[in-house]
């Protein structure tokens, strides 16, 4: 089976500690082609895009693109050992620090303002995720990768508080143009650490990241914000075919159970839905999107196609059969006792809260838990898989 030739694409969204779930879909994918006699030490996808979590996910495969197996297997052992600490500050005076200030200017800003008190910058502080970058990651290896042809292209996305802009940040083998269109643009850039920040940085959750673009400094958050299409990268780059690994249930079902008599939304409850919207929503809208541009040229004449600058785009999408939710309510339990309890001030760890929870749980309970349904979803569909790659 010969899928090295073909420009396939890897999409891997965000979601924070639910981005697991994209590493026992990797899991199962290197077990399911390694049966079918692709070899172990070749990518399977020459371009590789990430958002947000899904971001760092896909810089680390993409540093090891040179052995596909070797990446994954290592991205299996750091999510399945994740402990909270090796992302943000979980001791109480990391959380005093933080986010108890943050939640004190929510409700005495006023008074606070008056004594000039700073202000935090976010709920959480993330500083120990800069440790565990460097340890991920072999970003002169991806320079390697690349100018080999082991790897086509790779691209982060991040969206920019100061300009409003909502920015792809790619590096690749081959020259390849920069693009622009309605509120997106895709830029060649030397990947580093501070992308993987600015893009995994979840809205008020995390503080902002400065980097220089176009002489200036600007702040970027999370860049899953404000990304209307987030399929568009991998196409831009030159993939013709793309798996799509999502954070959330496809299909259009609830994430969340309805009752006949809701009670009023918790204050987690509203920031777990305003993520959902943000990490979800553009995702699902863009494959039903692409799916239709699909239909519409599988009506027209090969000549008529010839003439259109869209192109067929298979996609493949694998997201989980299960709510994450209902396993995070069941896992909010192994956090760090200060974080729990700031969380559960504002309902994160009761069940109808649990959304926000899953977002932050970045304890091994909740990753493995997510790596198995992540495995378990794939090999679910494995005909797909196979017929996916075996397709040119």
């Amino acid at each position: 089976m010969d899928i090295t030739e073909s420009k396939t694409g890897l999409i891997l969204t965000g979601g924070g500690a639910r981005a697991a779930y994209q590493v026992g879909v990797l899991n199962a994918l290197r077990q399911i082609l390694s049966d079918a006699g692709f070899p172990a030490g070749d990518n399977p996808f020459p371009i590789i895009c990430g958002t947000s979590a899904g971001a760092i996910n896909a810089t680390a495969l993409a540093c090891r693109a040179d052995h596909f197996a070797e990446s994954v297997r290592m991205l299996v052992d750091v999510w399945a050992n994740f402990t909270v600490d090796q992302v943000y500050r979980a001791d109480t005076l990391g959380i005093v620090g933080s986010g108890a200030r943050w939640l004190s200017m929510l409700t005495l800003g006023w008074f606070m303002r008056r004594l000039k008190a700073h202000p935090p910058a976010s709920f959480l502080d993330n500083m120990p995720l800069v440790a565990l970058l460097h340890r991920m990651l072999d970003l002169p290896r991806l320079d390697s990768v690349l100018s080999s042809g082991k790897l086509h292209a790779l691209a982060v996305t991040a969206s920019s508080y100061s300009s409003g802009r909502h920015l792809t940040f790619y590096q690749s083998g081959k020259e390849i143009p920069p693009s622009k269109r309605a509120q997106r643009e895709t830029i060649p850039d030397q990947i580093g650490v501070e992308h993987l920040l600015a893009s995994s940085a979840i809205p008020f959750i995390f503080p902002a990241t400065p980097m220089f673009y176009e002489g200036r400094r600007e702040f970027f958050g999370d860049g899953s914000m404000r990304q209307i299409a987030p399929i568009s990268p991998a196409i831009h780059l030159g993939a013709t075919k793309i798996l799509i690994v999502g954070a959330g249930r496809a299909g259009g079902k609830s994430e969340q159970p309805i009752t006949q008599f809701a009670q009023y939304p918790s204050l987690a409850q509203i920031a777990g839905h305003a993520l959902s919207s943000i990490f979800l929503d553009g995702l699902a809208a863009d494959i039903e999107r692409t799916q239709r541009v699909n239909q519409t040229l599988s009506l027209l004449t090969p000549e008529q196609q010839m003439q259109t600058k869209l192109r067929t785009i298979k996609t493949l999408v694998i997201s989980p059969s299960e709510r994450i939710d209902e396993i995070a309510s069941r896992r909010v339990k192994y956090l760090p006792a200060p974080i729990r309890i700031m969380l559960g001030g504002i309902g994160a760890t009761e069940a109808r809260g649990a959304a926000l929870a899953s977002y932050l749980l970045f304890e091994k309970g909740f990753t493995k838990e997510l790596i198995s349904l992540g495995e378990r979803d794939t090999w679910a569909v494995r005909d797909e898989v196979l017929a996916f790659f075996g397709s040119q």
